[in-house]
Parts: C-alpha cells; sequence; structure tokens
C-alpha cells in the first residue's frame, strides 16, 4: 500500500506513478491527517510512504500521524521523499522512527521535485518544472525496482552538512520560520473558501469573506498555490511568483 501526503502535488504525482507501475493500493493522507484519523492500516504488502520533505525530514505532521497509527501485516516500510535538492539526513530519523514502531525500515529515496515553498524560494515557470519532473523520472524507476524486487533502498553518502540540516537546522526551523502571520489575501479574493478545504490542519477559517490564519500552520504551501485567483500572498516574498501546482498527478 502508497501511503502519500502532498500539499501542491509533487509526491502525489509519484505516489501514483509507483502505484500504478507495482500495481498497488494509493491512499491519500490528506483526511486522515486534516480529521485525526488514526484508525489501523492493514496491507499485507509492504507499506510505501511518500511525502515532501520539510527542512530535510518528514513533516511533523506526518510522523506524527505515523506514531499514532496501528500498522498490521507487512511490517516493512519504504519512505520516498520528494524535494528540492537533498534529503539531508532524514533516514537517521526514519530508522529510529520504525524502530519504535518495531516495523522494518527499508530505506528513504530522496526524489528532486520542482520547488514549491514559495515562503522562502522562488517557484518555476511550468516549463521548468516539467523538465524537473522529466529528470525525476528515472529515480522514479529506480524507487519502483526497488520495491518490486524486495531490495532495501540504498543509503546515500551522509555528509556533515547533512547532518546539520536534518538535526540543528530543522529543530531552528520550526520556531523561527513555520508560522502563518505573513500570510493574507489580497482584494482579488472571491470568497470561495478552497483554502479553508485544502488546509490539512483546519488553520484557515473565513473572516467577513476572507480567510484568516490560526497559528498552527505546517507551511505546506497548499493555500497560497491551490488558490484559484492567485489572491493569497506571503508578505512580499511571494509577490509576482508563480504559483506551483504538479499539473501531472
Amino acid at each position: 500500500m502508497i501511503l502519500y501526503f502532498s500539499g501542491t502535488g509533487n509526491s502525489a504525482y509519484v505516489a501514483k506513478r509507483v502505484g500504478k507501475e507495482i500495481s498497488d493500493e494509493v491512499l491519500d493522507l490528506f483526511k486522515k491527517i486534516k480529521s485525526n484519523d488514526f484508525s489501523e492500516i492493514h496491507s499485507e504488502r509492504p507499506l510505501v510512504i511518500v511525502a515532501p520533505t520539510y527542512a530535510w525530514r518528514i513533516p511533523h505532521i506526518v510522523q506524527n500521524w505515523i506514531e499514532n497509527t496501528l500498522f498490521t501485516g507487512n511490517q516493512q516500510i519504504y519512505f520516498i521523499l520528494t524535494c528540492g535538492g537533498s534529503v539531508g539526513n532524514a533516514g537517521k530519523y526514519l530508522a529510529k522512527l520504525c524502530q519504535k514502531k518495531k516495523m522494518d525500515y527499508c530505506g528513504c529515496m530522496g526524489i528532486t521535485m520542482p520547488e514549491n515553498y514559495i515562503a522562502l524560494f522562488s517557484t518555476p515557470s511550468q516549463e521548468e518544472a516539467l523538465h524537473t519532473i522529466a529528470q525525476a523520472e528515472p529515480v522514479i524507476d529506480q524507487a519502483v525496482r526497488c520495491i518490486k524486487d524486495g531490495v532495501i533502498f540504498l543509503q546515500t553518502e551522509i555528509s556533515f552538512k547533512d547532518v546539520l540540516s536534518s538535526g540543528v537546522i530543522n529543530a531552528l526551523f520550526y520556531p523561527l520560520f513555520v508560522h502563518s502571520k505573513k500570510f493574507y489575501a489580497t482584494s482579488e479574493c472571491i470568497s470561495c473558501g478552497k483554502c479553508v478545504n485544502v488546509c490539512p490542519l483546519n488553520n484557515i477559517h473565513m473572516s467577513n469573506g476572507k480567510p484568516a490564519w490560526k497559528d498552527h500552520c505546517t507551511h505546506c504551501m497548499a493555500c497560497i498555490c491551490r488558490c484559484p485567483k492567485e489572491a493569497i500572498e506571503y508578505g512580499k516574498h511571494s509577490e509576482g511568483l508563480p504559483r506551483y501546482i504538479c499539473k501531472k498527478h
């Protein structure tokens, strides 16, 4: 079974590609995370978790869901992490998570996909995004072959920078950068409420016809990137940047 969480579609695309290639069920974790649904997951085949990297680790909301969910059946678990460039030392923490869950860790594979973190970085044009996805296809195929053959993902060499990125920097990233106080809606907002519906943490509500953000954002970028009118900004940084949604998933 392939389980995925995706804010803007990168991980959804990879998960569906893997599911199609290995003829396995694909389950979107969005509703489960949004509703705090930790009901039992049973699979006779190895689990494959597909998620983005947030500061060189699996998102806290995905880790929390895994920690609180009972998995029965096959106890092997693979992790595929989409990223803008590197997954750092994410595998170390995923191995610890599996040990805690008493599951068999089968490795972590990073797949570079188009940048979606519009709060801090520049997002690609559609042409650039499609080029990045095309380059990712052989890596997705490699992951598929490993899963089909029951082979553990090879661990890439970990640098000191990777250790810092997934350790100290990740620990600082959430309290320093992951907040919603810079989000706001412009006059282009049509009060459709889509931002409310796509928020996995129920962090957005409508107030006087405009979205208002509370204080437990995870920076998945779903609200700003999925707004049909591009009416949401993140401070000054996002102004003029293209909104990124994976067109292929």
